[in-house]
């Protein structure tokens, strides 16, 4: 694999550790994928719940959380590591300036389209900026946006498809639909992304997300045009991901027909692993609930039976009646615990011998 560059950053392996939410994803997880040359990543959603503080209230304590986590991961690696920060997180602004006066590597940013990130920037910062879209309409104008805006164009793209864990940026009618694959969406973006890299002489990376697995998956990715992946699913189950190893056995024990798409409260589609706290749901058994975080600006209170960042915290601590677990439609391949550093070397070998499949046949 070639190495991947995002605005001046080299990532020896092009590999970058999708943010999963509300404690999977912590420094942890995201130190021992930078120690093995990828892009480790903290998200910032839900670090109010795992660290919390009496002298705060939710939000304070998420700011304090995100700004501890970082510090961790910096401790334990010289390696890259950056932040997910949802645009639809109420307190963005905030999490995005201690992300930046943190000095993390690089913030991704999806859950809507990040149209103000760049204006946090001060003169002598450095953190990289990386929008997560799912068209090549939303590149476009995210690069339109900042470029008249701010002066800036994004340091790189992950196109994010539908086969991803969690919330998902299609509708429901599109997850199914082969219009809206990765594979359709690669070339689309990289085609819009190519104008402004000629235009600006500035390169923009497209890094392809959602249902990537394996080495073979990667080389087929990159084919289509992407210059690295980012991977989620396939490092929950191993023994540095922060969740509790309730949550881990959760995709183990997992067949591909327990996968299944669901309707989040904050109105948007999500890909989980179903159980029976999803099946309560759906039989209307849960009753509609107050808000106690305000964390999501989507999330609609009145119409919505249980409070998904509560959900999802119970998932990390291994309460799986009071939650349940977003994975990526490939959850279900998970057979073991595992480590970073066996995932990496597993998954470069896959990858060279993709390539001499392909060079055996040419």
């Amino acid at each position: 694999m070639r190495e991947l560059k995002i605005g001046g950053l080299t990532i020896p392996v092009p590999i970058i550790q999708g943010g999963m939410g509300v404690g999977i994803s912590m420094s942890g997880l995201a130190a021992a994928v930078a120690n093995e040359g990828g892009v480790g990543v903290i998200s910032a959603a839900g670090l109010g719940l795992v660290h919390r503080n009496s002298a705060l209230n939710y939000l304070e304590a998420n700011i304090e959380g995100l700004r501890k986590e970082i510090r961790l991961a910096k401790e334990k690696t010289q390696g890259i590591i950056g932040v997910n920060i949802m645009v639809a997180m109420s307190n963005f602004a905030d999490l995005v300036n201690t992300a930046i006066s943190e000095k993390a590597d690089i913030i991704f940013s999806g859950a809507g389209l990040p149209f103000e990130l760049p204006k946090f920037l001060k003169p002598d910062s450095t953190t990289k900026l990386v929008p997560i879209v799912s068209s090549g309409r939303a590149a476009k104008l995210i690069c339109d946006k900042w470029k008249t805006l701010h002066n800036y164009l994004p340091d790189a793209f992950v196109v994010e498809g539908p086969k991803a864990g969690g919330h998902l940026g299609f509708k429901k009618d599109q997850i199914d639909d082969s219009n809206f694959t990765l594979e359709e969406l690669i070339p689309e973006v990289v085609r819009e992304v190519r104008y402004f890299e000629d235009k600006y002489n500035q390169e923009i990376p497209v890094i392809a997300a959602g249902g990537i697995y394996t080495g073979q998956d990667i080389y087929d990715i990159l084919k289509k045009g992407a210059k690295g992946v980012q991977m989620g699913t396939r490092f929950v189950t191993t023994e540095e991901c922060d969740a509790s190893m309730g949550f881990k056995q959760a995709y183990i024990n997992a067949g591909i027909n327990d996968i299944e798409i669901i309707q989040s409260p904050v109105g948007m589609p999500g890909r989980a692993v179903g159980n029976n706290f999803i099946e309560k749901v759906k039989q209307g058994l849960k009753t509609p609930i107050k808000c106690p975080f305000h964390c999501i600006k989507t999330c609609d209170v009145s119409s919505s039976p249980y409070c998904i960042i509560t959900a999802l915290y119970n998932a990390y601590k291994g309460n799986m009646e009071g939650g349940y677990a977003f994975a990526g439609s490939n959850a279900h391949l998970a057979t073991k615990i595992t480590t970073v550093k066996e995932i990496f070397r597993e998954l470069v070998a896959d990858f060279q011998t993709a390539i001499n499949k392909t060079e055996s046949k040419d």
